[in-house]
């Protein structure tokens, strides 16, 4: 049976526990997945306080857009190539290497005086996430008994999730309190938490064999793959070309005061972790209806916004299903890629984490490009028209883990 390793690197057997799992491992899990919510919450922190940063240093909030795109890119490049440049470093070292990178990274941010070393700082963010991603997506193999495996995985990966719809609200709620700098400088504390917890809690993660780039590029002749990976690049692409501009969409369309922003954002997440649990219980009865579900809920929260979303009502009831939505995605999709490759389920998380990575920094960069140009909720008719696009691969969800040839 396929195990959930880490996409970068296949786990030694020597390392699965033959005892009970024991309280320390499941808090080595624990802290593995607060690392996880940590950085995907350094990554999509900007989105909040676009508005608060721009107007600090002086630059457009389409410019400020690039602190959302320029971790992408460099996550979707990262996530494949760290394994490799640093050979059979003890991944334990190596994560808690990352971490320390996060932590400085965020320093670097509060102390950024003008936007070009604030840019610089969100490299250093980029080559954290992919690198501390790929190779905490299969700790779980490593650190609890089998059978435990599949909660463990759930818990790590539940770090992403949690990041998405709690992460960027409670940051954003930090900066309206205190400032955009202490929102970022609270980050790169609890960065400095988790490097220590996981110095104390991991055992030593020797590395072994890399994935091949051959194994790599054969996931493409698999239909369930391919489709898996448009879909994930039309549905985060659509969304944050829209999402990173929600704060000023909220303002200038619903006529939000910037004040609220940050409590809204928060409802959003408390939609999205609803969304979760609800498509987590969904896609395990039928995946094509769950996954049709979510991308017209989600293109409908977008395409009506500039119609509906005029009134303050308006726009924060089109806020919540658009958060009841995205919260479905990530187990959706990953529902969806587990099932079209079970053989290779390490190889297609791969280029997972990467498209997923790129769509980020695409969604933000497009969003960006035409709010300088275009109206500002244009954005929302882009996003919904690009997710909607995504019903086009359904079809496909047919033969997702019968197709794996």
């Amino acid at each position: 049976m396929a195990t959930l390793e880490t996409p970068a690197e296949t786990a030694a057997p020597a390392q699965v526990p033959e005892s009970p799992t024991s309280l320390k491992s499941w808090f080595a899990v624990i802290s593995v997945a607060v690392g996880i919510f940590t950085l995907v919450t350094a990554e999509q922190l900007p989105i909040g306080l676009l508005t608060s940063v721009g107007g600090a240093l002086h630059v457009s909030e389409g410019t400020a857009g690039l602190m959302v795109t320029v971790p992408g890119l460099v996550a979707a490049l990262s996530a494949p190539l760290i394994p490799v440049v640093v050979g059979r470093m003890d991944r334990r070292f190596l994560l808690v290497g990352l971490m320390t990178v996060m932590a400085v990274a965020n320093l670097v941010t509060v102390l950024a005086p003008n936007f070009g070393i604030l840019l610089a700082s969100r490299v250093l963010v980029g080559i954290t996430i992919g690198g501390f991603w790929a190779i905490a997506g299969g700790l779980a193999f490593r650190l609890v008994q089998p059978a435990a495996i599949p909660r463990a995985t759930a818990l790590i990966f539940g770090g992403v999730a949690a990041a998405n719809v709690l992460g960027v609200p409670t940051g954003t709620l930090i900066g309206g309190l205190a400032g955009w700098r202490t929102a970022f400088a609270t980050l790169g504390v609890l960065a400095f938490v988790v490097l220590v917890a996981l110095l104390a809690l991991l055992p030593s993660l020797p590395a072994t064999r890399p994935v091949s780039v051959r194994e790599l590029i054969g996931q493409f002749a698999n239909r369930g793959v391919r489709s898996g990976i448009i879909a994930t690049a039309l549905i985060v692409t659509g969304h944050l070309a829209a999402y990173t501009y929600v704060s000023p969409m909220l303002q200038q369309v619903s006529g939000i005061d910037e004040d609220l922003i940050s409590v809204l954002l928060l409802g959003f997440g408390v939609a999205g972790i609803i969304g979760n649990f609800v498509a987590g219980a969904a896609v395990a009865k039928n995946l094509g209806r769950t996954m049709a579900v979510i991308i017209v809920a989600l293109a409908a929260a977008m395409l009506l916004f500039p119609l509906l979303g005029k009134t303050q009502a308006g726009g924060i009831a089109l806020l919540v299903l658009w958060g009841l939505a995205f919260g479905g995605v990530s187990v959706s999709l990953q529902t969806w890629m587990l099932k079209s490759a079970p053989d290779a389920m390490e190889a297609a998380s791969a280029l997972w984490v990467s498209v997923f990575n790129l769509a980020i920094a695409l969604g933000a960069l497009v969003g960006g490009l035409i709010v300088d140009q275009v109206e500002l909720i244009t954005v929302a008719w882009l996003g919904g028209v690009v997710v909607l696009l995504t019903a086009l691969t359904l079809p496909s969800l047919r033969t997702a883990g019968k197709d794996a040839r």
